[in-house]
């Protein structure tokens, strides 16, 4: 599903106009990524956790040239699905 057609299948499941329901999940995803830049989660309800996580440093090893590089530490978005979502797609439903 691409964007297009989310904001169609939510404006026709609200009742809104397309217009509307684009800025609605834009809001939305801006004050996600304001919470994400904090360093804050964001807990949807019933779906599930997004959350900022670092990796720390490591050495990675490159396999053609042997040469050891040091990657630095970064920051990375995780989701976690609630469970109910977990035995949903792990039962096929």
């Amino acid at each position: 599903m691409n964007n297009k057609e989310l904001i169609a299948e939510l404006a026709a499941r609200t009742g809104h106009n397309p217009k509307d329901t684009q800025r609605l999940v834009n809001n939305v995803i801006n004050a996600m990524g304001d919470a994400f830049q904090e360093g804050d989660s964001v807990l949807v309800t019933n779906f599930g956790t997004f959350e900022t996580k670092k990796k720390m440093e490591r050495v990675f090893l490159n396999p053609a040239t042997n040469q050891r590089l040091l990657v630095p530490p970064k920051l990375v978005l995780s989701f976690k699905p609630n469970q109910t979502w977990k035995d949903k797609l792990k039962g096929g439903k």
